[in-house]
């Protein structure tokens, strides 16, 4: 499941709206709906992001926080580290190795760099 997918899923459980009928306001399949909601298809578009957030009528704050999601769930990434350091290289790899192995304490960890990082860079 990607966070798109996770968060779709929480707004439509928590509006007691089915797949079905969540799927006939977008005018998508319901299959589509239940395949991006479980990361087997890729990011949606933001055309499709934007038809979400009018349909559950959420608040810009939470608009955003959607966008941002769809931005992060693509299921499947390539990362590209030409003329990057070796080392940046290495950790790729080994990250698209072993991410399947790594726990959810793990995952908060490597997430926790990350977000440390780019506030680092926006002060």
């Amino acid at each position: 499941m990607t966070p798109f997918g996770k968060k779709l899923r929480e707004l439509r459980r928590a509006r007691g709206v089915t797949m079905k009928e969540m799927a006939a306001a977008l005018r998508v399949t319901p299959a589509y709906l239940s395949a991006l909601e479980h990361g087997k298809r890729g990011r949606p578009s933001w055309r499709l992001v934007q038809a979400i957030v009018g349909y559950f009528n959420v608040i810009w704050d939470e608009a955003e926080e959607l966008e941002r999601l769809a931005r992060l769930s693509h299921p499947r990434i390539v990362i590209d580290t030409s003329g990057l350091a070796p080392e940046a290289t290495e950790a790729a790899n080994r990250l698209a190795e072993e991410i399947a192995e790594l726990g959810p304490v793990e995952i908060a960890r490597l997430l926790a760099i990350l977000d440390g990082r780019k506030r680092r860079k926006s002060e």
